[in-house]
């Protein structure tokens, strides 16, 4: 008899369906770490769970597979993938090919978590119990790279099994890792291929698109998300696009001209030793990310404040315009990097450490831009932690917040006569239309702007029928897709 897979209830199309809403709501306990050398728990305390202390592996290729491993258990814990990355220090020991493989093994795992899940489910007669998450992790990986990387059965398959055998919890599982690990293997990618969409979407996130895009737009969005994005590049207002696309084809990279200051490059493993980085003649934007400042047609001489402005491309945007820009976040590590981006390109922009909602300047802006926080379900391609760090709980606190910072940024900070515009890298309606309707009830001196197509580069159906800006992912599918984002302009009269 067939068995079960305990990947959870079938969907409308068939496929069965994982069950990662738990996981948003309630993030892993937070386990022992690894010491900053990379070994185990069980090499610092003698024992864990009771088993004897295990040596730790020198097979080539475990050092990377261990260290995605405690990358994955930060994410489900709560962290961004980057911050992650940033926060795992065995992953800095990593050199060359083995740091590569390393970020691109943690990524595609996420990215296909939902599917990969599915697949392991096929051999798994019940779920592991909650105490064994590390062992469904150590299975993701070798499955990851089985299904996606197409890396060599025998290396992945015995890379899993020597993970498995370094800790006490994880080590009598070994014999069910590479029993599951052999059979995906032997399954090979067809059956993988196959798996819809939807599967690698958590059902809030699903059910919440279904009903602002339809059935449809929701598997547009959701197979978006299985791409890799390309890298948008977007430049200063003086820089010849063309001639920068000829200096990058020299270096062999192809750029295409997608927008009037964007060039979009496949990819590159390498941002900092692309032609042009040095000079500081663009930073990294997607096309998505640099709409919003184009709906305050123009901002030379104009006092601007950025709100919520890290990581800062808008803020270069502006500054680049001519705008007096005022950039404030409360992050002050993430703001670090807003005056790194300022010095590399050579713009300037006043830098304010505070929160949004306390800021208060002795004179008020001609013209607002809010990048509020938001659940970023727009950047789910670039940043595949997202369904497995965030949860629908998170939504209704950040609706509060992001209406508390429009009525701050109108009462507060916009002169009259000035132009507040509102954005969230959201596609949860929630965040975005129900906002701007809400701000438009709440304050009787607002007036909403329409977006016209030609201010957007022409993207006629990334205007609303309210005349608010609306991009999916699924926009520009032939040319690489884009960020999803909302964006909202306002007038304060009176």
């Amino acid at each position: 008899m067939e068995k079960r897979p305990f990947s959870g209830p079938k969907s409308r199309d068939g496929a069965r369906r994982s069950k990662p809403d738990r996981a948003f709501d309630k993030p892993r306990p937070k386990r022992r770490r690894d010491d900053d050398d990379g070994r185990p728990d069980n090499q610092r305390d003698g024992k864990e769970d009771g088993a004897p202390a295990r040596p730790l592996s020198t097979m080539p290729g475990v050092e990377a597979r261990r260290t995605v491993l405690e990358i994955l258990d930060r994410v489900s814990e709560g962290a961004t993938l980057d911050d992650a990355i940033a926060r795992t220090r065995p992953f800095a020991h990593l050199e060359g090919p083995d740091r590569n493989f390393a970020r691109l093994l943690a990524t595609v795992t996420l990215r296909r978590r939902g599917a990969i899940d599915h697949m392991i489910g096929n051999w798994l007669d019940r779920p592991l119990p909650k105490k064994s998450a590390r062992v469904m992790d150590i299975l993701r990986i070798a499955a990851a790279q089985l299904l996606i990387l197409e890396t060599p059965p025998h290396a992945a398959v015995a890379t899993s099994v020597e993970l498995a055998n370094e800790r006490g919890e994880t080590g009598g599982y070994a014999s069910l890792i590479n029993a599951i690990a052999r059979k995906i293997a032997d399954a090979g990618t067809g059956a993988f291929e196959k798996i819809p969409a939807r599967t690698d979407t958590p059902s809030w996130m699903w059910r919440a698109w279904e009903r602002s895009y339809g059935p449809h737009g929701a598997k547009a969005i959701a197979e978006a998300h299985r791409s890799t994005p390309p890298l948008d590049l977007t430049f200063k207002p003086s820089a010849n696009l063309d001639e920068w696309a000829a200096r990058f084809a020299e270096a062999g990279h192809e750029a295409a001209h997608i927008a009037p200051a964007t060039l979009r490059l496949a990819r590159a493993s390498d941002v900092k030793a692309l032609p042009g980085y040095e000079d500081g003649a663009w930073w990294v934007q997607d096309i998505a990310a640099s709409l919003p400042v184009r709906l305050m047609g123009d901002v030379a001489g104009k006092t601007v404040f950025d709100l919520c402005a890290a990581p800062g491309g808008k803020t270069l945007q502006l500054a680049s315009a001519g705008a007096n820009v005022t950039a404030v976040d409360k992050s002050g590590t993430r703001m670090e990097r807003v005056s790194e981006n300022l010095l590399r390109t050579k713009l300037t922009a006043k830098i304010v450490e505070d929160d949004a909602l306390r800021f208060k300047p002795q004179e008020k802006a001609d013209m607002i831009l809010l990048d509020a926080p938001c659940t970023a379900t727009g950047t789910i391609r670039r940043h595949p932690d997202i369904p497995w760090s965030k949860g629908e709980t998170a939504l209704s606190a950040l609706a509060e917040l992001q209406g508390k910072m429009i009525d701050h940024a109108v009462k507060n900070l916009l002169k009259p006569g000035g132009l507040l515009v509102y954005c969230v890298c959201s596609l949860q309606r929630e965040e975005g239309e129900a906002q701007a309707k809400a701000a438009l009830t709440r304050h009787s001196s607002l007036e909403r702007i329409a977006v016209a197509a030609d201010e957007i580069g022409g993207l006629e159906k990334a205007v609303t029928r309210d005349g608010d800006l609306r991009t999916l992912p699924s926009m520009l599918a032939g040319k690489g897709g884009m960020d999803g984002f909302f964006a909202a302009r306002f007038r304060l009269n009176g």
